[in-house]
């Protein structure tokens, strides 16, 4: 009896750690479209420096002039640090220009590629497009 509970339970730890790597992480075209790249102008709402991703909630006006909210996902804290970020860099009410890609189902979220400052700085926000020349550096 003991045997077989040994067993149970070690079998099932091993379909939890199997398991674990593939809802751990997506790819991207899991989420977003490479065929549809979007530009957004917009002001900083939020900024999340967490890991693995960070997230940058912006307001949008549509073209009917409703606002609407847009979540970016952008790369690790790490990797945009090296890319130029600090956490100061995107305070909200910052006015930005970000270029992606829309997710698929057409929700309000983007896969970011670069943001544009008022001043004309250009930094790459280190998103996980593979086909992107950024990605490639």
């Amino acid at each position: 009896m003991r045997k077989r509970l040994l067993i149970v339970i070690a079998g099932a730890g091993l379909l939890t750690a199997l398991a674990a790597p593939v809802v751990a992480h997506h790819a991207f075209s899991a989420e977003y479209d490479s065929t549809k790249p979007i530009t957004l102008r917009g002001t900083v709402k939020k900024m999340e420096w967490i890991n693995p991703h960070s997230w940058m909630t912006l307001e949008v006006k549509a073209p009917d002039g409703k606002v609407e909210t847009w979540e970016v996902e952008t790369g690790a804290p790490n990797s945009m640090f090296r890319r130029g970020f600090n956490r100061d860099s995107l305070p909200v009410g910052t006015e930005l220009i970000v270029h992606g890609y829309q997710a698929k189902g057409g929700k309000n979220r983007a896969n970011g590629g670069s943001v544009t400052f008022p001043d004309g700085r250009t930094l790459f926000l280190g998103g996980s497009n593979p086909d992107d020349p950024e990605n490639k550096k």
